[in-house]
């Protein structure tokens, strides 16, 4: 069997309206791949943030099994690694006599790193322990040197947020190397040009661009003109129908002008053009080497971005598209597609079974996810999902968050907070919550038993009765309810 390799090419915070068919950022290589792919519109991530994301794509399971909620790194982590039991397709494929090889960015544990979940490090300068179960004080060092001060009479630089007494923040630059991703293409590119064609091979390459502060090199940023920048059509949106969360962290940017909004904008596409030529690197040695026609490339993100909508950046709790939005674009590799977009709801689950699947690996344990084989083929799986689902228990600031949508409706359960509801048809920016609207309480009880029913399904024990946390409009209940 003439087994096909890999190479998987994951940013990190990347929205999916920069990849083709949207064409928000320039992306000529992302494009290429596209000319001999497939485009998935509609791929989303379950959790808005770096480790329950990942941790999601290499088990194929939802943070509630795979145990991962938060930043694993952080001293205030709920956790710091996965769950017992918990198999990653990696170990999979190289059970299976895959070469598997790693280079730039993990966060899928505190604890252990690829190279225990069957990779080879090319390039991974990280350490791994078991962390005492003890109270983590590294974060204080920040403070008590004394650095943190006063904003008092200091005035603000272009782009920074003024914090008092925290670390500063500027929310854009300019860096030749950000975040050292051109170390990370530089290993991955060596890794190809001498990689074996003896036995197949898989090659994750992990950069961390275009995460925030937005610092692309100069030369990607003269490709967009300032003039043509503009802001998202929901910048306007002042919240007030809407989580006091939501308003809170968008206070954080109100310091910033519109001006320097717009310039973020800009410096975030940006960067998704650079992380775009560092993925061109890799696709030019393996024409170079004559291996595209037998690899199959995906180029995906790890969850998205708000980049300025209602007036947010980054990511966090406030449960908006742009967040959960996700590049994914597959092709060469015998994938049949030639520029054609792909319209089904795709789940970052969804990719360990298709690995698996084109491996030839047969697997028997459950995933949340489904094989994406039969798109790759130009054909249509039978019963494909209708809605998918978020999970979130906070991003350090926590608090607990479920989700489903579907093409019409979108219902946010908030155990912080009062929920939303949205007409995706009617207000595809999320700008009107409509959870109060009596005439639709059918619509949200019907939501809220599809959210129930996917948490009995992915084991997810939100079902604590007691009076001051049971906070759903309807109960787990209602799935074993006749009335």
């Amino acid at each position: 069997m003439n087994r096909p390799n890999f190479l998987v090419f994951m940013t990190d915070h990347q929205r999916g309206d920069t990849q083709p068919p949207f064409h928000l950022a320039k992306t000529p290589n992302l494009d290429r791949l596209f000319a001999h792919g497939v485009a998935f519109r509609q791929a989303y991530c379950p959790s808005p943030h770096c480790c329950p994301s990942r941790a999601t794509f290499f088990s194929g399971l939802y943070p509630s099994e795979h145990g991962v909620w938060n930043n694993v790194d952080v001293p205030n982590t709920l956790s710091r690694g996965l769950n017992d039991g918990v198999r990653l397709f990696s170990e999979d494929l190289r059970d299976s006599g895959y070469r598997m090889l790693f280079s730039g960015k993990w966060h899928v544990s505190a604890e252990e790193g690829p190279d225990s979940r069957g990779f080879e490090n090319v390039y991974h300068p990280h350490s791994y322990h078991r962390y005492a179960r003890t109270p983590d004080l590294s974060e204080w060092e920040i403070y008590d040197k004394g650095q943190c001060g006063s904003c008092d009479g200091k005035e603000r630089g272009e782009a920074q947020v003024m914090r008092p007494y925290y670390p500063q923040y500027v929310q854009y630059g300019t860096s030749e190397n950000p975040f050292h991703d051109n170390d990370v293409v530089d290993h991955a590119c060596e890794a190809l040009r001498t990689v074996g064609t003896e036995q197949p091979f898989f090659l994750f390459v992990g950069p961390l661009g275009p995460h925030d502060p937005y610092i692309p090199p100069q030369r990607f940023l003269d490709l967009y003109d300032p003039d043509e920048i503009e802001l998202p059509e929901s910048f306007s949106d002042d919240m007030n129908d809407k989580p006091a969360l939501y308003r809170r962290t968008r206070d954080r940017y109100a310091q910033l002008t519109e001006a320097e909004h717009r310039e973020s904008v800009r410096r975030y596409l940006a960067f998704c053009s650079y992380e775009d030529w560092q993925f061109g690197r890799l696709l030019d040695i393996l024409e170079e080497r004559g291996l595209l026609d037998n690899t199959v490339v995906l180029y995906v993100s790890d969850h998205g971005d708000y980049v300025g909508a209602h007036r947010l950046w980054a990511k966090g709790l406030p449960c908006f598209r742009e967040a959960y939005h996700i590049c994914s674009v597959m092709g060469y590799g015998g994938v049949q597609g030639n520029g054609r977009v792909e319209d089904a709801m795709v789940s970052l689950a969804d990719y360990a079974p298709t690995f698996l699947e084109l491996a030839g690996v047969p697997v028997s344990r459950r995933m949340a996810g489904r094989s994406l084989v039969p798109f790759l083929r130009g054909e249509t799986p039978e019963q494909w999902r209708d809605a998918l689902f978020t999970q979130s228990n906070g991003n350090e600031l926590y608090g607990i968050q479920r989700a489903v949508f579907t093409d019409r409706w979108k219902y946010v359960y908030n155990g912080f907070d009062y929920d939303e509801l949205y007409d995706l048809k009617a207000d595809p920016n999320e700008m009107v919550n409509r959870i109060n609207d009596p005439e639709l309480q059918p619509v949200v009880r019907e939501l809220c038993r599809r959210l129930w029913q996917f948490a009995y399904e992915n084991s997810d024990v939100l079902t604590n009765d007691y009076i001051m946390t049971a906070l759903a409009p309807y109960g787990p209940g209602i799935l074993f309810s006749s009335d």
